[in-house]
């Protein structure tokens, strides 16, 4: 990746980091579908999104998906981070949902660059604090609102992430996120569609308006 894409998606990162960036950084691609990060796993390198999109999410011992929030291109992970620099076990899991590119920065450098760098020590703090800020508006919706609520939310931050009022995603892959039944996800979805809020296709969601 060149100094030019590197600016373009971090614009705040001085020219000295995007030199090191480029020398001792690599590109690492992703399809759709492939994990970015497992539970367990120990983290010798962090990320930063240059293309495509990750869900980030945990999930229980059962197998269900708790989601979290969306990385896009120009953001980080701010939980990976803090595994990689306590080197502690990943206890979330990250996925592309589409191919993704990231940039792969192995631990010693990110940690060098935090004294080094004042663009790059804002950043990872700004990364601490957007992903904390997220979670919080997540846990929110959980614990305080009905899941009507809730799936509004969802749909709406799926729109935002998104760019695009048609969401390809199907009424199990939702209940599953949201951990509830395929059943009352569709009735509520119904609904919806019979208020005029949304218009429900063949494995996607077309989004028409939402409060």
């Amino acid at each position: 990746m060149s100094v030019t894409e590197i600016r373009e998606h971090f614009p705040t990162f001085e020219k000295e980091l995007i030199d090191d960036i480029e020398a001792k950084s690599e590109i690492r691609s992703f399809t759709a579908g492939e994990q970015l990060m497992r539970t367990g796993q120990y983290f010798k390198s962090t990320m930063l999104i240059v293309e495509g999109l990750v869900k980030v999410y945990r999930e229980d011992d059962q197998g269900n998906e708790f989601f979290m929030y969306y990385l896009q291109p120009g953001q980080a992970c701010a939980l990976s981070m803090v595994c990689a620099v306590k080197q502690e076990t990943s206890q979330i899991m990250a996925k592309a949902v589409k191919d993704t590119e990231v940039i792969s920065i192995p631990l010693a450098y990110m940690d060098e660059w935090m004294g080094k760098y004042k663009s790059w020590y804002h950043f990872v703090l700004e990364t601490y604090r957007a992903r904390f800020e997220e979670l919080l508006v997540t846990i929110d919706h959980i614990a305080f609102r009905a899941m009507d609520e809730r799936l509004e939310f969802y749909l709406k931050k799926h729109v935002q992430t998104l760019g695009s009022k048609i969401i390809p995603i199907s009424h199990q892959e939702i209940a599953d996120e949201l951990n509830s039944s395929r059943e009352v996800i569709s009735r509520l979805l119904k609904k919806m569609e019979q208020l005029g809020k949304v218009k429900l296709q063949r494995n996607s969601i077309e989004v028409i308006h939402l409060s």
